[in-house]
């Protein structure tokens, strides 16, 4: 979606705002979060990793079932076909990730917590210098736009 959203603001120069309300919920890009959100797919290729002894390939297809089921948890207006090409069903989460009419202030807030407690225990734990700066940069996309703008939902663009 980063990618996406990325390409069609600052190189097709589409304005945000019609990014995350027309762009975002038309067919072409639904049907790419269909397959990139398919506890299928993603199960498929965990299956495959497993089967071929993949560990890295295991580690990027548990990420990604990982991260479709949390975003089947998180999303309510934008939810997503996670049981694509079986169904085109879509759970609505009674929770949204950045809607604070769905509890996405609070979910904002247990968000950022997380990833503070975690970038602590993390850098608390690795002894190498890299190992820590290598979990600050991972954590900065999330915590960065939330002290740029002062909003728990900075990165997230909406709420």
């Amino acid at each position: 979606m980063f990618a996406m959203v990325l390409w069609a603001t600052r190189v097709v120069g589409v304005p945000e705002h019609e990014v995350f309300s027309t762009l975002f919920f038309s067919e072409t890009w639904q049907s790419v979060f269909a397959i990139d959100h398919s506890f299928f797919f993603w199960g498929g290729l965990l299956g495959l990793a497993v089967w071929r002894r993949q560990i890295i390939l295991r580690a990027f297809a548990g990420a990604g079932l990982l991260h479709a089921l949390a975003d089947f948890l998180t999303h309510h207006d934008d939810a997503r076909r996670q049981f694509w090409p079986v169904s085109d069903w879509v759970f609505r989460s009674p929770v949204s990730y950045w809607d604070a009419r769905f509890y996405g202030n609070v979910f904002g807030l247990f968000e950022v917590a997380l990833v503070v407690t975690l970038a602590a225990f993390l850098c608390w734990r690795l002894a190498r210098w890299r190992e820590r700066l290598l979990v600050l940069v991972v954590a900065a996309p999330v915590l960065l736009p939330v002290l740029m703008t002062g909003s728990l939902h900075g990165l997230h663009g909406m709420g």
